[in-house]
């Protein structure tokens, strides 16, 4: 659980409304830090083997996957940036590391 412009929010809401778009294979959401509203909403999200990736394609994935997100939950809890990866940092166990990404960010933030 963490604030975005004020609002609490559950990242596993919002891994589990993106699973069920048939581009996404497996997605990770973490607080990015912002300025202005405390954080963001970022989503780390692995493509299945058989979605095309090209710049224009990556964009508009990145659209559809955001309206995705707008239609099913609140307007404030669809990801504001998404990152596509290979793969999400897993446990021994198979869970997600959140931290692993959620500190990824902050470094890139310069916290």
């Amino acid at each position: 659980m963490f604030k975005a412009a004020g609002y609490r929010i559950g990242p596993s809401e919002i891994e589990n409304c993106l699973v069920k778009h048939p581009s996404v294979a497996n997605a990770a959401v973490v607080p990015k830090p912002d300025k202005e509203r405390g954080n963001l909403v970022k989503a780390f999200v692995v493509l299945t083997s058989d979605t095309v990736r090209n710049t224009a394609a990556d964009a508009l994935l990145i659209t559809e996957l955001q309206q995705h997100v707008r239609g099913m939950l609140a307007p404030y809890e669809y990801p504001k940036e998404i990152e596509f990866i290979d793969a999400l940092p897993m446990t021994t166990t198979g869970k997600v590391q959140r931290r692993v990404l959620r500190l990824l960010e902050e470094e890139r933030a310069g916290k």
